[in-house]
């Protein structure tokens, strides 16, 4: 691959993350020559989702980053006397404070593993007993070793294979159409599953009809690659900077969104729909008459806060909640306003920024739904994939499991000129990108992190349970002590293509205070109760049974200045990894500061020409035409995606 790469390029993009996917697309969109690689074998880098398998593998090679041992470098006897090289790190070291628990059950198969993959991953999960208390269940440390307990179920139990396909994610290898996996030890075919379940009394298999909906813990990994499990959980506000961008430069073609159905908070050991939209005002059977009608006239206000200064202007510089509290709102409204709309806490913001987080809220209700939210098909790591097509189309070469030893810096103009791969290839640009997690602890070694404190888990059924199973939610619980944060809860059905038939997949985030485990377990501990045998008898218990879990802390560059990193040339620019807030602002601001630095006076990725409209009047332009023309074929498996996010100016294909 490197013997095949061009010498030169005008821009390198190290690192394939939704911001330097945005400005890899964007530059080469305005006609640079761009070269985008990752020394990843996936896309996303922190932004990435992974099938169920996937995501073992994922957190294997984090266990083993640290026994990796750096070789001695061959870049150093390529660096030419007027040169100085800046090495680059070999390992990532943005996770933290892994820990995986296993409460389902396990039947007799334990090989059992994924449909299409090749690779087994069981060792990378601690299986709890159902005997076991919860605690007894974490990752020991990360350098440790791995354990698996096994825990048998009645054969009858043993899941059988769904015949819809998922879709297929990049990283996983296939090994053809069978929906059964062989391996040297053991082969299950979906006759063996047929045969074990005809072994069943029938008058047992009625008499234990609700334990036939039992998830077990095989069933997980068979059905693992329709999970689509994100790093960084996030939604798109409707109006937000990142949806305009993708109805802007057209890149929503490649992508089918869902809207957000619902709203929920928590309160007094609760949790409750909160009404958003007029309708859902007036249709809500929580509120009272008088504050529906309390709640529609202070959102009203909110709307238009801004023409009204004098009913604000006195409340400032203190915080939102005290505002609240001298507002015609009950406490009930005042909850809802604040967690909710504004999605903040007592002391998170001042009264003018809740304000105008209330606006942003209110303005983007309607568009696509009766909620601001929407939420990608397949997960949040299909947005880079977007825009790294986007840039493809238009001429960029991208590579992965491509790393890069060093930046090769001119010492006389102070210049970044020039990487070295890892073959050793030479390759000079005029700009380079990288991604915070590749630059080396020298050049990191005064930078101030955040963490992000993330947890993933499987459920049984949805933290509100209704007539419809298939919900979208957002919930936001409150902190309870000084010096934490509140934590945003997301969860998914399996009409988002991200977890299997009959599960949730739920994504819990808030900014670290301690490890993941001890933030977030707080409040799992509330909304969810760990799967055990003895829950399982008692089918009148209220909360969602807990299947599976993941906690781990994530490094947040987001609010790192330039200046804190060490000796950086001019012509290098650092691209942060996922923060902390709900939606992709920052990721897009950033990337179109930065591109407006490399190519000042361009549009920020514009739309694409169409191809009725281009001439062919010279072969500079024939690039333009086959490029557009294989467009609707890359888009030929998402036909309902024109009807998710229009662009008003055009109409869909």
């Amino acid at each position: 691959m490197a013997d095949s790469l061009p010498s030169e390029f005008d821009v390198i993009v190290i690192g394939t993350g939704l911001p330097e996917s945005i400005i890899a697309a964007a530059c080469s969109r305005s006609g640079q020559r761009v070269l985008h690689v990752d020394s990843r074998s996936y896309y996303g880098g922190n932004w990435a989702s992974f099938s169920f398998s996937g995501l073992l593998s994922w957190l294997k090679e984090h266990q083993e980053n640290s026994d990796i041992v750096n070789e001695c470098p061959s870049w150093q006897e390529k660096i030419l006397e007027n040169e100085e090289g800046i090495a680059l790190s070999r390992t990532d070291k943005t996770i933290q404070h892994v820990e995986v628990f296993c409460y389902a059950s396990q039947d007799l198969h334990e090989d059992v593993e994924e449909a299409g993959a090749l690779q087994k991953n069981h060792a990378s999960v601690t299986s709890v007993n159902s005997t076991e208390p919860a605690d007894s269940a974490c990752l020991p440390t990360e350098d440790e070793s791995l354990s698996t307990t096994s825990c048998e179920i009645p054969t009858e139990q043993t899941p059988s294979s769904d015949p819809e396909r998922a879709l297929e994610v990049n990283y996983v290898q296939v090994t053809g159409e069978k929906e059964y996996h062989c391996d040297d030890k053991t082969c299950f075919p979906s006759t063996e599953e047929k045969e074990t379940s005809e072994n069943v009394p029938v008058a047992e298999d009625t008499a234990e009809q609700p334990k036939k909906n039992r998830i077990t813990y095989s069933q997980i990994i068979k059905e693992g690659r329709r999970f689509n499990i994100d790093l960084v959980s996030k939604l798109l506000y409707s109006r937000g900077l990142l949806i305009e961008l993708l109805i802007k430069s057209n890149v929503s073609r490649y992508a089918e969104f869902k809207n957000i159905t619902r709203i929920l908070a928590f309160r007094e050991g609760r949790v409750k729909q909160v009404p958003c939209s007029r309708a859902d005002v007036f249709n809500s059977k929580q509120l009272t008459m008088v504050e529906k009608r309390m709640l529609m006239k202070f959102l009203t206000f909110c709307m238009e806060y801004e023409e009204h200064p004098d009913e604000y202007k006195a409340y400032e510089e203190i915080a939102f909640s005290e505002y609240l509290k001298t507002q015609k709102l009950t406490p009930n409204l005042q909850y809802f306003v604040l967690h909710s709309m504004a999605m903040t806490s007592e002391t998170g913001s001042s009264t003018l920024d809740g304000l105008r987080a209330t606006k942003n809220f209110l303005h983007c209700l309607g568009r696509y739904g009766n909620t601001p939210f929407l939420f990608p098909l397949y997960g949040q790591g299909e947005l880079p994939q977007c825009f790294c097509r986007m840039c493809a189309v238009f001429g960029g070469i991208y590579c992965l499991r491509h790393s890069v030893q060093c930046l090769v810096v001119d010492k006389e103009s102070g210049k970044c000129k020039a990487i070295i791969d890892q073959y050793g290839q030479r390759i000079i640009s005029k700009h380079f990108l990288v991604e915070d997690s590749y630059l080396s602890e020298n050049t990191c070694s005064h930078v101030q992190y955040r963490q992000i404190s993330r947890a993933v888990l499987i459920t049984d059924r949805s933290v509100l349970k209704t007539d419809s199973d298939q919900q979208i939610s957002i919930l936001t619980v409150p902190a309870e002590e000084p010096g934490t944060f509140a934590v945003r809860v997301i969860e998914l059905c399996s009409s988002t293509m991200t977890c299997m038939k009959g599960s949730y997949l739920v994504h819990l985030t808030c900014t670290s205070s301690k490890t993941a485990r001890e933030d977030l377990e707080p409040v799992v501990q509330k909304l969810f109760t760990p799967y055990t045998e003895t829950e399982i008898e008692n089918e009148k218990v209220e909360k969602p049974r807990l299947l599976w879990g993941l906690y781990f802390n994530m490094r947040d560059s987001s609010d790192v200045s330039r200046n804190s990193y060490n000796d950086l040339p001019s012509n290098v620019y650092v691209c942060s990894g996922p923060d902390c807030a709900l939606g992709n602002d920052n990721a897009v601001k950033q990337a179109e500061a930065l591109f407006q630095q490399i190519c000042p006076n361009e549009d920020f990725c514009p739309p694409p020409p169409n191809p009725e409209d281009i001439i062919l009047d010279g072969d500079s332009l024939q690039p333009e035409v086959s490029e557009s023309s294989a467009l609707p074929e890359a888009n030929s498996e998402t036909p309902k995606e024109s009807s998710n996010l229009r662009n008003p100016e055009e109409p869909s294909e």
